[in-house]
């Protein structure tokens, strides 16, 4: 393969990446645009084909449960039409899928005998991988994320995943036969940041699928009782030595075969070698870097810092009671709440109140075992420093005499060195009192913070941060799934905090559908600077505002059923037009029309309101489909 000549360089102003590759074609070469013109009226036949697939995978269930509707003992929590045993079900998928894929490649060749152009574009060879992958990706997201999808979220994520694996399986075959092959039929420029994208996302799924055994025996080590184990002594130790194989195995994956094939599709070139040397090839040689410190230093702390809260936040709970904060130490056994080694004795105990230290309670010794999804039980003492001296509580008196009745008493003299441990411990106090959308709301202002300083800097290389996050968040998902150790049960109990009834399946996906949702806009490389903000802005700042405006100030529902509001919506509208105004006025995106952009925003809203679909996938496919659609109208 070669580059294209720099004046036909289709890339976007401002994006600082090589430019993408065409194939020696020596009669009738295409250019890159020209390329990405068919690529992209094939991705439309694939998208109907893959429509087409869903649908008769809806209409065999309806036929099937109509069947075995007829059957009228059940076990509870059972499907007459599922049978009971894994290994039937899966032999019955993969017969239903080859004869749907035998179906659907006789629909493709009748066609073609009646002349008509429906997915003419797509070749024999795309169309049985296509229909056979799309099958399997609706059959594991369904089984990994059992309930975790709505029917539309299911269709979406399945049809993201061929959409990739076309365009692996394109770029393959483009290198392995360069001159029979016509043109690069991906859906992006076939850049290196095409490349990378496939390594890094279908690379980290390969992963996981390629060592799936040793992932699914952890699981099923740490999810058993320990009673009901062949050897109960060896629990910890297997566990260890299927996370280590784990490990070991994602490492040669990684460095070899994914290695491998990056190395390959760069032309021979390293390519650990040429991220680090694209990483010091920004407008200035300080500008990636920079971006790097500023994301990483942004993530340490929000991590560290929910960290803390949340640890401190299973140990105490707050009630309010005549103006007066007490604390308690969560216990497992009704009563009175047990002494505080921090804070004295607890409210309704005898001596609270009193300047007396009283004598640290033992807490009940825990049996080993795990919790739900495979994550060892903690004890509030395994997740508090039980190092610190105990202080007492009663009227708060600091060194300048001021009293504060909210606070635990504030050391002076000899012990003045403790004041910050204090200060840090009331603070504390008014984590727990954070609703679950207040912390989810949190990480939609994080994106903001950290997405748009790189949008507007360097959309390239925020395009591979993207890419890599994405892979950092399947490896993160495969150590709390599986409950690989060390790190699966803190990595649970971090994501629990955040759970809300949207999460109601296996696999928590909502931090995917926030990450997809910012960084589509970037993935999809649209020719205009004001697209590529559009997922930061509907997620960050728009879908936000909706939310808190919507909960705190909104007084009028769409209608009864409906928990959304008309003024939630109304702030979504208002603050993502502001926004974008803002970014026209401070020179980081193109002029555009304020009017159509409005309009656009209260589609959006109306999708937002009346949607049961997770918001962070499907709102800014829809906006920036809009926009794309009024620009091209207009």
């Amino acid at each position: 393969m070669s580059t294209s000549k720099p004046l036909e360089n289709p890339l976007p102003t401002g994006w600082l990446i090589e430019p993408p590759m065409t194939l020696p074609q020596p009669a009738n070469p295409l250019t890159p645009l020209q390329a990405l013109l068919r690529s992209r009226r094939y991705l439309v036949s694939q998208s109907t084909f893959c429509a087409t697939l869903l649908l008769v995978h809806v209409c065999a269930s309806w036929v099937t449960e109509a069947r075995h509707r007829r059957k009228l003992v059940v076990p509870d929590g059972e499907v007459s039409s599922v049978p009971r045993k894994e290994g039937r079900r899966t032999y019955l998928y993969i017969l239903f899928t080859i004869s749907v894929t035998l179906w659907i490649l006789c629909v493709r060749i009748a066609l073609k005998e009646m002349r008509l152009g429906i997915w003419q574009s797509m070749s024999y060879f795309e169309v049985v991988t296509s229909a056979m992958f799309y099958q399997f990706s609706l059959y594991i997201s369904v089984r990994l994320a059992h309930r975790g999808f709505t029917f539309g979220e299911l269709g979406l994520v399945a049809f993201g995943a061929t959409v990739l694996f076309v365009e692996l399986v394109n770029l393959t075959i483009a290198k392995l036969w360069p001159m029979s092959t016509p043109y690069i039929k991906t859906f992006r420029l076939p850049t290196p940041l095409l490349i990378f994208q496939i390594a890094l996302i279908a690379g980290s799924l390969l992963t996981g699928f390629l060592l799936s055994p040793l992932l699914y025996l952890s699981r099923h080590i740490a999810q058993r009782p320990v009673r009901r184990l062949r050897y109960p002594q060896e629990k910890q130790k297997h566990r260890r030595l299927l996370a280590l194989g784990f490990y070991v195995g994602a490492f040669l994956i990684v460095g070899g075969l994914i290695g491998l094939w990056t190395r390959w599709c760069l032309n021979k070139r390293n390519p650990w070698v040429f991220i680090v040397l694209w990483v010091l090839e920004g407008n200035n040689k300080w500008t990636r870097p920079a971006l790097l410190i500023h994301w990483a230093a942004l993530i340490s702390m929000s991590v560290a810092g929910w960290t803390r809260q949340l640890s401190r936040s299973m140990r105490f709970r707050q009630w309010n009671g005549r103006g007066s904060v007490h604390i308690s130490v969560v216990s497992e056994t009704a009563g009175v709440p047990p002494y505080s080694p921090r804070y004295g004795a607890s409210f309704g105990q005898p001596g609270y109140g009193s300047t007396a230290v009283q004598p640290q309670q033992q807490q009940p010794a825990q049996q080993n075992g795990t919790a739900a999804g495979g994550s060892p039980s903690l004890t509030p003492a395994d997740l508090s420093d039980a190092g610190t001296p105990p202080t007492t509580l009663g009227e708060g008196t600091g060194p300048l005499g001021l009293r504060l009745p909210n606070l635990p008493d504030l050391p002076n003299g000899a012990n003045l060195s403790n004041v910050a441990t204090d200060l840090l411990d009331a603070a504390d106090k008014h984590v727990p009192t954070l609703s679950v959308n207040a912390r989810r709301k949190f990480f939609h202002a994080l994106a903001v913070v950290m997405f748009v300083p790189g949008i507007a800097v360097d959309p390239a290389f925020t395009h591979l941060a993207f890419s890599a996050a994405f892979a950092l968040f399947t490896f993160a998902e495969y150590v709390r799934y599986f409950a690989l150790y060390p790190l699966g049960a803190a990595v649970h109990l971090f994501m629990n905090e955040f759970l809300d009834s949207k999460d109601g399946g296996t696999a928590i996906l909502s931090h995917f559908y926030l990450l997809t949702g910012c960084a589509n806009s970037v993935w999809f490389e649209g020719p205009s600077r004001l697209l590529l903000f559009t997922g930061t802005l509907v997620l960050g700042v728009g879908d936000a505002l909706a939310s808190i405006v919507g909960k705190r100030l909104g007084r009028h529902r769409w209608f009864a059923a409906n928990p959304k509001t008309i003024e939630g919506s109304a702030a979504f509208v208002v603050s993502v037009s502001l926004c974008a105004w803002l970014l026209r006025m401070f020179g980081m995106v193109e002029e555009f029309s304020i009017g159509r952009y409005v309009v656009v925003g209260c589609l959006a809203a109306g999708l937002e309101a009346f949607s049961v679909q997770n918001d962070n996938l499907t709102l800014p496919l829809y906006m920036w489909a809009m926009l794309v659609l009024g620009d091209v109208v207009a």
